[in-house]
Formats: C-alpha cells, structure tokens, sequence
C-alpha cells in the first residue's frame, strides 16, 4: 500500500500530505533506529530528523480502513471503549497491564477519560528493576503508575497548548505539557507519537516513554544526584539555590563531576574561585534555559537563549543531542559549557580565527595582559592576515603589538565615530564609523566581539598602523612623495595639511608626476592657483579608509568636484585608478598613494596671465630633467628638496 501511494503521489502530489487523502497517515522512519514521527502537511522535517534521513511511509489512520477503487482510507471503523482502543493503536502492552492492575473495568465503563498510553517499546525500555517494582505489586504501584497516565476528561491534541498542566487521576499530581513550534508535543518529556485516537469513553495518545511524577524542583535533583557534587558547591557559592527551587520553566543543562573534570585545572580553579563572577552567575546562568526543552522536541538546531542573555545553539545529531555543534556526554545533560563571559582572551581566541595573533603576543611577551584581571580590549588580526607571510618579533613588532591592546574592556555596540582610544603602548586610536563597516584607524572589525571575564576580543582584518604624525610629517618622510611635498609647498597647502583635520589624500607618487607631458607639468607647476585646484581634487575633508568602501563611494573633494572611490578585486581605485597603496595614517588623516595624477572631468588649463612668477618654478623644470636620469631617483630628489629648502628656509 505505501509503495503504491509513493508510486501514485508522483503523478498525485495530493497523495503525499494526509489531509488531502482521506485518513492516511504518514509516518517517518528514522534510519537504523525505532524512532517513527508521524505527521502531517506541516511537518515534514525536510525529510531528516537530527540530520539523518527518513523513510517515508503511509497507512490508514487507526480507526480507519480502505475500500477497493477509493482513494485513502475512507471507511471508519466503529468506536471501541479505551480499553480496545489501546489493543488498536500500538499499545498492547499498557491494555495488558490495565487489565493485571484491574483499571480495565474502570476504562470499559461509563466516563470521559484521556490517557497518555505508553507504546510496547516505551514498556521494554524499561529497566529491568523498574518494571519487575511494577509488576509485583499490580495492584497499587502498576495501578497508581497508570492513573497518572491519565486525565479526568477529554484532551484533544488542540488543547494541549505549551506550557499548561494537567491534573492526573492519580492523586492530582500534575503532567506538563509543552507544545513545541516545530510540532511536537510532549508529555513530561515524552513524545506523542500518535494523538486523538477517539473511543467511546474518551480520548487515546501514545507517548514514547512511560512517565514518572515531577514533584522535585531542580534544585532537589542537584541536591539528591551524587553526579552533581561539584556542581551542587558552584550553585551553593553562587546563589542559585532559591531560583533552582522556585516556580516556573527552565532547563538545566548539568554538568557532572566528571565534566568539570575534563575542563583545564586552572581555568576551573580560576573560575570557581572567582566570588564577582559566581555572585553576577556568568558561568552558571549560561547552563539554564529560560524555557524547558525536553530532548525528544529536538529534531533540528534551535536557538534558545541563556539566563545570562546568551544564545546556545542545541541541536541533535543521529542519536546524539548537542550544544553549539558538540556532542552530549551522556544523559543529554551532562556537557560543561564555559561561557565567554568567564574565559580570558586567549581562552575566547581559541574559538575564533585569530590564532596566529595569539601567538605573537605569547612570543613577544605579552600574555600576562590577556590572562589577567586587567580590563583590555583586544584586537586581534585573523589568521588572512598572515597566510603570505609571518612577521618577526623584535622589539619594533612588540611595541605594534601593544597598540593592538586597548584600555577598557569595550564592546562594539558602543562605539561611535570620532571616538579616541588609548592604547598600552600609549598611541591615541581613532574610531570610524560607516555604513557598512566599523574601522579602528585602518583595521576593520572582521566578526561579532567576543567578551570574556575582563577582557574582549576584536577579531580585525589587517594589522593596524597607528599614525605617526601629521600628513605633511607622513608624506615628507616618504621619499615617493617627494615630488607632491614641493607641490604642496608651492600651492601654498602645507599649513592647511599640518593642522588638526580629517583629511584623506590621494597623493601621486613620483612617477605619477613623470608620468605627466612635461609640457602639461610645466604650465600646471608654473601656475599656482591651477596647482592647488588640481592638489586639492586629490583631497577631502573626510577621513576614508579602504574598510569604508566596498562597492562605490562618491567623495567630495576639497577643490568641490566628487571622487569615486571603488574597491575592485580587493584593490581600492579612485576615478577608475588603482591605489599602489592605501591607508597609510596620519594623526590628521589617512593617505593612499596613487600612481597617477588626477584630473576633474571639467578641467579647463587655466592662463598664467600676469600672475608673477613661482619661485618654484625653476625646482620642478629640475626636478624634471634630473628624474630623467636613470636609476638615479633618490639622489635627484634629494638635491630638489635641498634647493627648496634654501628657497623656502625649510619647511
């Protein structure tokens, strides 16, 4: 029969979904286990529960039967008592120990009953132990056992709404119900495997486990449970007995001695011994969900959010549950999960890619910055950074190293443009805010902080270079921008570059002026006004680094025209130029360097007219003739910048 209606769903999609085909029911079959989900339209599970595949089967619904030449399973079956029903619906087994315990007569009678009735497996898993306690005393455990099975009155899967309680029939004692959005409802934590068997007397769902009474709060369990001795002393340190004990849904995520045995000595010592961080529970309220999460409502990853405001992402794998993608131990509530708000910066580095930064601050000597109780902030280059080649730890390379540690523990969420921070090798660092990056000078935040203990990592994407000066200071101690810095000097700019500012400067290398006619540099060098047009098109009154720009930023210049900023096969380009290198910073600044001289599109040459003539004049016709000389470059430039100084007094 399924394989006919598998056969016929390929030309009759309606045969697939239960409701379209008169009372079939589908039923998934976990590979190489026992475990069968039936469902319906809306819960398929993409065909997978806990990432293996399922056999897809149909059968009548219990109740139902086919008839030859229709379609499903149209003919209903007359209603039986409770009692049949059970033999009907898979659970002989409970029918059979009703019966031993003398609650036939009981659910054969008048009433409106509804029980959860334990399939023939849940009653085989039992242990040994357990059932032999049941069955030897029929007549009071095996009874009162199964009256808490059931309710009083008729519950239909709709009223089974999360988080409600029912009163059993034995002694009142509660049942709780929780009503999951993937679907699932459980009983006490077992599954419904199939619900809304109606009877003549009430109501039949099978459950996937025989239940027990929840009379203990959680924290009785850590009290009474040998397994939980150390983590019994961490609840107690921490305060959390009265939440432990209180009302309302949660889920304890226990570790047992044996898991606070696998974690490092010192990290646990460290942490247990930490009053501030036990009396505020970072470490605890990371193992209590907000809600109760029974295991078997778990087929796919599910975020749930942590007392302490994290998130864990509890998911299964086959069998096993798991918590952010590792395995449970054992009992599905035994891992240690350390929270990041306990751990130290290098204990947060070895979940991120930031390896290899860890390792330079270890060889240069700095780790007693991030294992300690000083509060930092990090920021650490991921392992991109260093896959051509890794940098030598000197002294030069250490004192970087302490500019990538900031004071304060910080977070990113915080932060705003504009921002100074200080770091431990005492350099001030700018914060740059855009709209789709956030940029420490030239490195950018590459992923989500982490914040530990006392400190917090940044994971950026380059290492970063603090400024060292002015942009003038920058750009006179670069011997490519020679040329630039007399130009500056000439248009009568240079004051403007050595005052505080944002400035980005698109500055021409030496050979972007070569580059140029020597006609058409003659006559721009030889008129000043056209000269500092043309410098301050290569200026802006905003700072800009290559962070910023991820498809086309347009940027006004200072001389009014706008400058298109792109990043093209990770190179910066600006009017369609590549950028020989960017961010190069500056206390008042940030410079890429260009190989090329730019030109507003509307550049009109502009007459000398009776303008006087430029001192400097004569220095850049030498600078011209004399870059002409091959493999000559620096002593030519040089002897220009000694001539303009006696033509200037210096700079």
């Amino acid at each position: 029969w399924s394989q006919l209606l598998a056969h016929k769903a390929q030309s009759d999609p309606s045969l697939l979904c239960p409701s379209c085909s008169p009372n079939v029911c589908a039923v998934q079959k976990l590979i190489g286990t026992n475990r069968k989900y039936f469902t319906n339209c809306k819960q398929w599970y993409q065909r997978k529960i806990c990432g293996k595949a399922t056999v897809i089967s149909y059968e009548c619904c219990p109740g139902y039967e086919k008839v030859p030449g229709e379609k499903g399973c149209p003919a209903a079956l007359p209603l039986s008592n409770i009692y049949e029903t059970l033999g009907v619906v898979g659970s002989a087994t409970t029918q059979l120990y009703s019966d031993r315990s003398n609650l036939r007569p009981e659910i054969e009678g008048p009433g409106t009953f509804t029980i959860f009735a334990p399939s023939n497996e849940a009653w085989a898993s039992l242990s040994a132990e357990t059932l032999d306690s049941l069955v030897s005393n029929v007549n009071i455990e095996l009874l009162n056992a199964l009256r808490y099975h059931m309710v009083n009155k008729r519950v239909l899967t709709d009223d089974l709404k999360h988080g409600t309680t029912l009163n059993s029939m034995y002694q009142n004692l509660p049942i709780q119900i929780h009503h999951y959005p993937n679907g699932i409802v459980t009983v006490n934590c077992a599954r419904l495997l199939k619900a809304d068997h109606h009877a003549t007397n009430g109501v039949v769902h099978v459950i996937d486990k025989v239940i027990s009474t929840t009379t203990n709060s959680i924290q009785h369990i850590v009290e009474t449970e040998e397994s939980l001795e150390t983590l019994r002393a961490a609840v107690a340190a921490s305060d959390l007995n009265s939440l432990l004990e209180s009302e309302g849904q949660y889920t304890l995520l226990a570790p047992t001695n044996e898991a606070f045995e696998k974690i490092p000595r010192e990290m646990l010592n460290r942490i247990l011994g930490d009053p501030e961080a036990l009396r505020d529970n970072f470490f605890l309220n990371h193992h209590i969900l907000k809600s109760a999460m029974c295991a078997e409502a778990i087929i796919a990853g599910l975020t749930m959010e942590t007392l302490e405001g994290t998130t864990l992402d509890v998911g299964c794998s086959g069998e096993e549950l798991t918590l952010n993608g590792k395995p449970i131990i054992a009992n599905k509530d035994i891992l240690l999960l350390i929270p990041d708000s306990a751990k130290t910066l290098f204990e947060l580095a070895q979940e991120s890619e930031v390896s290899e930064s860890m390792n330079l601050f270890r060889q240069a000597g700095l780790s007693s910055h991030l294992t300690g109780s000083e509060r930092v902030t990090l920021l650490a280059p991921v392992n991109e950074v260093f896959k051509d080649k890794r940098p030598t730890v000197d002294s030069n390379m250490r004192n970087l190293l302490l500019n990538h540690i900031v004071k304060d523990q910080l977070s990113s969420k915080y932060l705003y443009h504009g921002q100074k921070l200080q770091t431990l090798g005492d350099k001030e660092l700018r914060v740059f805010v855009y709209r789709n990056n956030l940029c420490i000078e030239n490195a950018c935040i590459a992923a989500h902080d982490k914040r530990g203990r006392f400190g917090t990592l940044f994971s950026v994407d380059k290492m970063l270079t603090p400024p060292t000066g002015s942009v003038m200071d920058v750009l006179k101690a670069d011997h490519r921008f020679s040329t630039l810095v007399a130009a500056i000097q000439s248009a009568g700019l240079m004051e403007n570059l050595n005052r505080p500012g944002t400035f980005t400067v698109f500055a021409p290398t030496n050979e972007a002026f070569q580059a140029m006619p020597q006609g058409e540099l003659n006559k721009l060098m030889g008129n000043a006004k056209e000269l500092a047009s043309i410098l301050k098109f290569h200026m802006a009154d905003e700072i800009l680094v290559s962070g910023a720009v991820s498809a086309l930023v347009r940027l006004k210049s200072m001389q009014g025209d706008k400058l298109e900023v792109s990043m093209k096969n990770h190179v910066i380009h600006v009017n369609k130029e590549p950028v020989a290198e960017s961010d190069i910073m500056a206390t008042n600044g940030v410079i890429h360097a260009v190989s090329s001289v730019l030109q507003p599109q509307a550049s009109r040459p502009q007459e000398r007219g009776d303008e006087p003539a430029d001192p400097a004049l004569e220095i850049f016709k030498q600078a011209s003739a004399l870059s002409k000389v091959k493999g000559k470059n620096t002593p030519v430039y040089s002897r220009l910048l000694a001539k303009m100084k006696e033509n200037s007094g210096g700079f």
